[in-house]
């Protein structure tokens, strides 16, 4: 009997990725590794995780961390790859649900980034900061952002709210630059 690919988690990818965050995803793009998808037949890890008894993250697994995780931080599509492990090992230690409660925190932030402060360019930088700052940090942002941005055009909100991003971002030694494949 054929095991079925069962996840419920479209948040939270049984990789590591933090799909909430990932432009394709917001975009309609991509519809996650979860019950209904087409992940099965595109990802690798998907399978494995089937034959590993549906684990749901594979920090669950007892072969973790495997061979698919040899340089999987050293690339990036739009969605960055570098936190993949340490999310993992954050979501193990802490436990999925606060886990998962700080990434709606991030959606709500990453949200909000989109509506009132994306010009039609910025959705991928977007994206990759949320992705990459802690909720302290881009909390911080934004209440600079609002009171510093408070008339300015959508263009110009959009290039303040970036430079706030990149300067805390540099002050945390952390890149807010996609790495080609």
């Amino acid at each position: 009997m054929k095991r079925e690919f069962n996840r419920t988690d479209g948040l939270f990818s049984l990789c590591g990725l933090n799909c909430g965050l990932c432009p394709m995803q917001i975009r309609g793009a991509c519809s996650g590794c979860f019950n209904g998808s087409t992940c099965y037949q595109t990802c690798p890890i998907a399978p494995c995780s089937v034959r590993h008894g549906n684990v749901e993250y594979c920090f669950q697994c007892e072969e973790y961390p495997c061979k698919r995780y040899d340089g999987i931080d050293l690339h990036d599509s739009l969605i960055s790859h570098r936190n993949q492990k340490k999310d993992l090992a954050k979501a193990k230690k802490i436990g999925i649900e606060a886990y998962l409660a700080e990434q709606c925190e991030k959606k709500k932030i990453l949200t909000r980034l989109l509506n009132e402060y994306d010009d039609g360019s910025k959705d991928v930088f977007f994206c990759l900061a949320v992705n990459m700052l802690s909720v302290d940090d881009l909390c911080s942002v934004l209440s600079k952002a609002d009171l510093q941005t408070s008339g300015l055009s959508l263009k110009e909100k959009a290039k303040h709210i970036d430079e706030l991003l990149q300067d805390c971002a540099a002050a945390r030694n952390i890149p807010l630059e996609l790495r080609p494949w």
